[in-house]
């Protein structure tokens, strides 16, 4: 694992949750987009080396909106940035941690990405990142 590389927030109503967390942290977003294959829509961002993903539900059906539901708005997850996600998966699993799925996908801000059960970490969802290349 190289570094966090970013919190994720779950949030009911993106466009809101941009104006909040663009006066909290004194700057805009710099990115909004649609991840269709997580029925979820983000918006990213940025103070100094660490970054913010706001994700909202775009459907009924998405984890987010069952998340939200259950837990409420908040944290959502924590995300690690790796040189080589299928080895980290293997790792991972070997350590005893359960990924959600066994092929990492396609994921916000140009990333391949899986994430592990949260009754395997405490509670908290972990999620890999590595970007495309």
């Amino acid at each position: 694992m190289k570094k966090i590389d970013h919190i994720g927030i779950a949030v009911k109503d993106l466009e809101a949750s941009n104006k909040l967390f663009a006066s909290l942290l004194n700057t805009p977003c710099y990115k909004i987009e649609d991840v269709s294959e997580q029925q979820v829509s983000t918006s990213f961002f940025k103070t100094a080396d660490q970054k913010i993903e706001l994700v909202a539900a775009t459907s009924p059906s998405s984890p987010i909106t069952k998340f939200i539901a259950k837990k409420g708005e908040g944290i959502h997850h924590i995300a690690f940035e790796v040189d080589d996600i299928h080895s980290e998966i293997i790792r991972l699993k070997g350590e005893g941690f359960v990924p959600l799925s066994e092929e990492p996908s396609k994921g916000a801000d140009n990333k391949w990405v899986v994430f592990f059960h949260p009754k395997t970490t405490n509670g908290v969802l972990i999620e890999l990142c590595q970007e495309i290349r």
